[in-house]
């Protein structure tokens, strides 16, 4: 299993480089369910991950320009103190057992697995049903009137909480707030979620630390190598596959795993 673990890691990294987001939704269910590990821990590593791959990501859009620092830096306002807040006060202040029916045991692992397991479903269908927002031409320059600062603040908010949780990126909502809030082309979109949600999980897992969760450096690192060399081959690839072309394919399966997760958790786990 740990095999196959890592050769999804190189797939999260992937999907990350070409499409800006997306990947690390898998993140989470590829550690617990192929690596073992345990859903909260789970969530932290994921942070860890995504946000040192998506470092790497960004930094190569950043060197060809493709990073909007303004809309970053307001995206970043609500959603670096939001999820901070999550992995330093929120999550650590859940009981690990919520409530009990019967013979299944509610807890704070179950309850993170079904709250991801529903982020995927909503991802999977919004990559599915949903067309390429219709931006700014690449290589046009954005209206300055156009800046959404509501809509901006207000995803970024909702990002912030969502990336604390579960411990995933939100590219799924980033992107097409900054093509309709920002009216960023796609690929300046894309680079500049690839820079949020690099900050964003990054600081999410300074939370965590602050907190004193063990963490397993070698694991944690040894999954790493193999998710950036992932999104290095995707970044390299993103010049010739467009990324829409891949969501909906990629919609489909994020929403098998999350039904399976929601199956197996809900109507399958005992205590």
């Amino acid at each position: 299993m740990h095999y196959l673990g890592y050769f999804a890691a190189i797939f999260i990294g992937l999907s990350l480089g070409i499409m800006g987001g997306g990947g690390s939704i898998l993140t989470v269910p590829v550690l617990v369910y192929l690596m073992g590990v345990s859903p909260v821990l789970s969530t932290a590593y994921s942070l860890f991950v995504v946000g040192s791959t998506s470092v790497v990501g960004a930094s190569g859009y950043f060197r060809k320009g493709l990073v909007s620092l303004k809309t970053a830096i307001v995206f970043l306002l609500p959603s670096l103190a939001a999820v901070f807040l999550v992995r330093k006060v929120l999550l650590p202040a859940i009981p690990q057992v919520l409530f009990r029916v019967g013979s299944t045991v509610f807890t704070k692992d179950l309850l993170v697995l079904v709250a991801f397991a529903v982020l995927m479903v909503v991802a999977a269908a919004s990559m599915i049903r949903s067309k390429q927002p219709d931006g700014v031409p690449d290589g046009a320059a954005a209206p300055v009137h156009a800046f959404n600062y509501p809509l901006i603040l207000g995803i970024g908010l909702v990002v912030g909480l969502l990336t604390g949780f579960v411990g995933a990126g939100g590219g799924f909502l980033i992107i097409p707030a900054l093509v309709l809030g920002a009216r960023l082309p796609m690929k300046l979109a894309v680079g500049t979620s690839l820079a949020i949600i690099s900050l964003n999980s990054l600081i999410g897992f300074t939370g965590d630390l602050s907190a004193g969760r063990a963490m397993d450096w070698s694991f944690l690192l040894g999954f790493l190598a193999f998710a950036l060399s992932g999104i290095v081959l995707g970044t390299y690839l993103a010049r010739f596959i467009p990324g829409a072309r891949l969501k909906p394919a990629f919609g489909w399966f994020t929403l098998a795993m999350g039904a399976f997760i929601l199956t197996k958790e809900l109507l399958f786990h005992h205590a």
